[in-house]
């Protein structure tokens, strides 16, 4: 019997419909990979792209050269542009502004063709301290409300480059998604005066029957109500509010459980193509803003990754209603995922 599932973060509805799954072992092979010119994230191809915005260099090198671990570009076809003001205005009824924001690809390995979780656990550390050290920086400019930090891996996941990236965009207004958790996080505690993150990673913690990896300081399960077969939600286990404030210990942990759960996803699921999301807090030293409305951010919100692989496609029905379909419910492919051997 297919069930209806309510998500409170999000408030809505998935439609956990069990009688379309498929096992995981006959799942199609999603990685395509494109063919083409040569790839300008590769060492030695540094001049064919934009002069990069930061380095990480295990010998303090020039920039721009070879000897590079991770580098950070401005994207070379950016969906915003740092350069100019908002100028927002009403056209009748509507609102605009000019396409203010940034836009940068993080190159993750000099190797071309490597899976992110079959990098070493220090180069997945590298590459977390880098997207911390960009939201920083980010987060200078006042302009700028919100930086969402993702990763398209795989064509049917968005990536025109084969090459291992991610990529940040950072907009003058906070993205509806990010607006709903925020609105969801904060009601919350205005009621309960907890932190609705922490009392669902309590719940599932105390079930254990989605929980895919649990470790000292982040656990990583599958959503009670998950929009997608095999979603996965990573978060700390204690309430963290901003990513761009974690330490460098937090770091360390989680490269290890990302590089966990990466890599049961890629053995158990024949290697898909898949997204990750980091949702953290919006830039709260933005200008304009309203008074009083971060007051409570800090104990309210709690920063988290959401990783969905490419295994169902999103048709009429979920774009006509807002529902999702998920024919694979969250505690099968929790077990699945649990089940897998890494070594």
């Amino acid at each position: 019997m297919p069930e209806l599932r309510h998500d409170p973060i999000q408030k809505r509805w998935v439609i956990i419909a069990s009688e379309r799954r498929a096992p995981p072992t006959k799942l199609p092979r999603h990685r395509e990979a494109p063919a083409g010119a040569p790839c300008p994230f590769c060492e030695g191809n540094e001049a064919m792209t934009p002069p990069e915005i930061m380095a990480v260099r295990p010998d303090g090198g020039p920039a721009n050269r070879p000897g590079w671990l991770v580098r950070v570009v401005p994207n070379k076809f950016p969906a915003l542009r740092v350069e100019g003001e908002l100028e927002r205005k009403a056209v009748g009824v509507h609102d605009r502004m000019n396409g203010v924001g940034a836009h940068e690809v993080i190159i993750e390995t000099t190797r071309h063709d490597v899976h992110l979780g079959d990098l070493p656990v220090e180069q997945i550390e590298r590459i977390i301290w880098t997207y911390r050290e960009r939201l920083v920086d980010l987060a200078r400019d006042r302009r700028l409300k919100y930086m969402l930090v993702f990763k398209n891996d795989g064509l049917v996941a968005g990536a025109s480059m084969q090459h291992s990236h991610t990529q940040i965009i950072a907009t003058p207004v906070t993205p509806l998604t990010v607006a709903g958790e925020l609105q969801s996080a904060k009601e919350h505690y205005h009621l309960k005066e907890r932190c609705l993150f922490c009392d669902i990673l309590a719940q599932e913690l105390d079930s254990g029957e989605r929980i895919v990896v649990s470790g000292e300081r982040f656990v990583a399960l599958t959503p009670y109500a998950s929009r997608f077969p095999f979603e996965i939600f990573i978060a700390p286990r204690r309430h963290h509010h901003s990513f761009a404030e974690i330490d460098d210990d937090a770091i360390r942990h989680l490269a290890r459980t990302l590089k966990d759960v990466l890599l049961r996803i890629k053995r158990c699921l024949n290697d898909p193509a898949f997204n990750f999301i980091i949702h953290t807090i919006p830039n709260i030293k933005a200008t304009p803003k309203r008074t009083a409305y971060w007051d409570t951010i800090e104990f309210d919100f709690h920063w988290h990754i959401e990783i969905m692989p490419r295994l169902a496609s999103v048709a009429g029905f979920e774009w006509g209603s807002g529902f999702y379909i998920n024919p694979t419910p969250p505690e099968e492919a929790a077990r699945y995922l649990r089940d897998v051997r890494l070594e």
